[in-house]
């Protein structure tokens, strides 16, 4: 005879068979046991009619072993039959006899219509040392002309060579409310750590039926070679749905203790029949080999899963960057959820490990302010750890690891945590650079909540008699559409030798507002003498304790998402005019100046006009407008400061207000006055004077404008 199996590699075959009161030992063509799954064996109803042993299991249970078989009913014949005649009966081959009952979902399935089939499945308590070979299916037919009213019509017994497992590259077949879906087992993945094996298990189902189904809530559980079951947790399958010709993969995930051993395992089906309490087996599943964890490398994508779900990860790439006198070693990863249905983001940690020898511990760092993986979606993850500048290597590996935390026990405040290593990155090249930025060009984060583009708008030195201030005027726009604060940097200016400049950031201490900007001033000490061209400014987000920096009292002792900004020229030419003065994000002009000397009082007069460039936020601490009144002939010099904080005070078009210090707006006359008995007694030595504006910062200066005028008379 000829059966056909459900085995993706298999396709139908010929069979020989030994009966025995109707028992079929499945072997193959060449005489050899057929270990599979498949239909037992048949006994004879009538001409046109049989029973067939579909499938038979045995799973344990609380009161012992519950066995399960399911008959299929084939009438060929011309009429109707009825399965109230006739009954299944369980015993063991040696002749213990097991009450079978019908499961409550078939008790109803009393006929079979001409020309078609019919399933129906028993359970059975069995004893505890019953297995699925020691099991015989009997068949009867009630006849009153017998003695004990019945007529046995043939048994089936469970061959020695049967299994109810499916091989590991096999397809089983599952019966979903009369409709066939194949199920198979895609990859299986199990992961490590101090307690547990982390088991996962990618099921996939296909729906080779002509109708719809709903998968039940199936129980789904890791059989050890021991028997010993162990719950999996579904992903995905509330309410799934599968359509004809359709597939779906289903994920299923768990804990073991180390002390099983990890081989022989099986995915073990059960349905629960809630009426009575019971679960009942539906399908075995020889797992696979597990799938290793393979390396990966930068720039490619690795998936790993937990309870929770699948989880793709990629290595953006790794830096080496200055940190005070140490170095940073930092890891750039996306974090990705590629499924249907949202995810938590995990704990994950990690450490990088230097030429298969020197372990370098790091802090995951989480940039943007997300609280899970919506479907399709992803999350930018750093990690980062110190190590010596001087030290050298040639191999870096990072390890990335989840943390999982056990709830406290009972009277106690301490958790524990197992770390279990779900994928490494490795290279051997060199450490990816920094990116670099173009002159006039600008980096934009797009972190959620912290969206914002950063642009170098130009860069000044300041001097004094012993060093230099080389800075740099960051600006950040706020792409947000809310009021933001700007996001802690760290920087470093950085020449083409690698000698490195720590530099402090003026911070801007206001939110800013959507679409609007703000003005970092980045700063640092520079020799004399030292050379500043092709500079490069190295910016990174400031994290404190693995998190972002936040708040006026966090200290950064680290930064991630390395960014280096060729620098533009310094415009060193100084205007010969007071008019238009470029002091950003002010301008101020200067005109109708005049000097006098009256009553031993010499006095600088001149009108001036104040004014900021729109949503612009700056942090002026440090910042001076600093005037210098020279003469020519040197017999009388003077210098004024005006704060850049005391700017935002808008006085108007006023003349009469005598403020000492300059406010945004115009002002008419403004006067420096400053007592000078003998100056009178030296006007024929005065020469042309120089009016000329600096811009101070941290008490050094630069001069950005000089204008020449002639005593005693009123520029234009």
């Amino acid at each position: 005879m000829k059966i056909k199996f459900g085995y993706k590699y298999a396709a139908t075959i010929a069979l020989s068979a030994t009966m025995a009161f109707g028992a079929i030992t499945p072997v193959w063509a060449d005489g050899s046991p057929a270990a599979v799954t498949m239909a037992i064996g048949k006994v004879p109803i009538t001409n046109s009619s049989y029973f067939e042993l579909k499938q038979i299991h045995v799973l344990p249970d609380q009161s012992g072993k519950i066995a399960t078989f399911t008959i299929t009913i084939h009438n060929e014949g011309s009429s109707e039959l009825q399965f109230i005649d006739y009954w299944a009966r369980l015993k063991s081959k040696s002749g213990n006899q097991f009450s079978a009952r019908l499961l409550p979902a078939d008790k109803d399935k009393n006929r079979v219509a001409p020309g078609s089939t019919t399933d129906l499945t028993f359970y059975a308590t069995v004893n505890p040392s019953t297995n699925l070979q020691d099991l015989v299916v009997q068949f009867i037919k009630w006849d009153f002309s017998q003695t004990n009213f019945e007529r046995v019509l043939g048994e089936v017994a469970v061959p020695e060579n049967y299994t109810d497992v499916v091989p590991s590259e096999g397809t089983g077949t599952i019966s979903i409310g009369g409709v066939e879906v194949r199920a198979s087992i895609k990859k299986f993945v199990s992961n490590k750590n101090e307690k547990y094996h982390v088991p996962t298990v990618y099921l996939t189902l296909e729906n080779v039926g002509s109708h719809a189904v709903t998968v039940p809530a199936y129980l789904f559980s890791i059989r050890t070679q021991d028997g010993l079951l162990y719950p999996l947790e579904a992903k995905g399958i509330k309410d799934l749905k599968i359509n004809p010709k359709e597939s779906k993969e289903i994920q299923l995930s768990g804990s073991i203790p180390v002390a099983v051993a990890a081989d022989a395992w099986q995915l073990a089906i059960a349905d629960t029949i809630a009426d009575l309490k019971l679960n009942v087996a539906v399908a075995n599943f020889q797992l696979p080999a597990v799938s290793s964890q393979e390396g990966g490398s930068i720039g490619k994508e690795y998936s790993f899963t937990n309870k929770s779900g699948v989880y793709t990860a990629q290595l953006g790439g790794l830096h080496r960057l200055p940190w005070e006198d140490q170095d940073l070693l930092t890891a750039d990863l996306v974090l990705s959820n590629k499924g249907d249905e949202s995810l938590p983001i995990p704990k994950l940690s990690g450490y990088f490990l230097l030429d298969d020898a020197v372990k370098i511990d790091a802090k995951l760092i989480q940039t943007a302010k997300v609280i899970g993986l919506g479907a399709g979606t992803s999350v930018n993850l750093q990690l980062a750890g110190k190590l010596p500048y001087t030290y050298e290597f040639s191999h870096v590996k990072l390890v990335l690891q989840e943390n999982e935390g056990d709830e406290p026990a009972t009277g106690t405040e301490t958790t524990s945590t197992t770390t279990t290593d779900v994928l490494e990155f490795s290279t051997q090249a060199e450490l990816q650079a920094v990116p670099l930025i173009g002159l006039g060009e600008s980096y934009s984060s797009t972190d959620v909540g912290r969206k914002a583009k950063y642009a170098v708008r130009s860069v000044s030195t300041y001097e004094d008699k012993t060093s230099i201030m080389y800075s740099a005027m960051v600006e950040v726009t706020n792409l947000e559409k809310r009021f933001t604060n700007a996001t802690k940097l760290v920087a470093n200016f950085r020449s083409p030798d690698g000698t490195v400049f720590p530099a402090s950031v003026a911070e801007v201490k206001n939110k800013i507002s959507p679409s609007g900007k703000g003005l970092l001033n980045v700063w640092a000490p520079v020799p004399k003498g030292f050379s500043t061209e092709n500079m490069n400014l190295l910016l990174g987000e400031a994290v404190t304790e693995g998190k972002l920096s936040e708040g006026d009292k966090a200290v950064a002792d680290s930064y991630v998402n390395p960014v280096a900004y060729t620098l533009p020229a310094e415009i060193t030419k100084v205007a010969d005019t007071l008019t238009n003065v470029d002091l950003f994000p002010y301008t101020i002009s200067i005109n109708k100046i005049g000097t006098s000397i009256e009553d031993k009082v010499f006095t600088l007069k001149f009108n001036y006009e104040l004014t900021k460039e729109k949503l612009t936020e700056i942090n002026t601490e440090g910042h001076n407008l600093l005037l210098v009144f020279e003469d020519g002939g040197g017999i009388k010099r003077f210098e004024r400061r005006f704060d850049f904080k005391d700017f935002d005070v808008f006085n108007g078009e006023s003349t009469g207000d005598e403020d000492t210090k300059m406010r945004l707006g115009k002002r008419e006359n403004f006067k420096i006055s400053i007592p000078d008995e003998g100056l009178i007694f030296n006007t024929k030595f005065l020469q042309k004077y120089t009016l000329s504006v600096y811009d101070e910062f941290q008490g050094q200066r630069k001069l950005v404008a000089s204008q020449k005028a002639d005593w005693f008379i009123t520029t234009d």
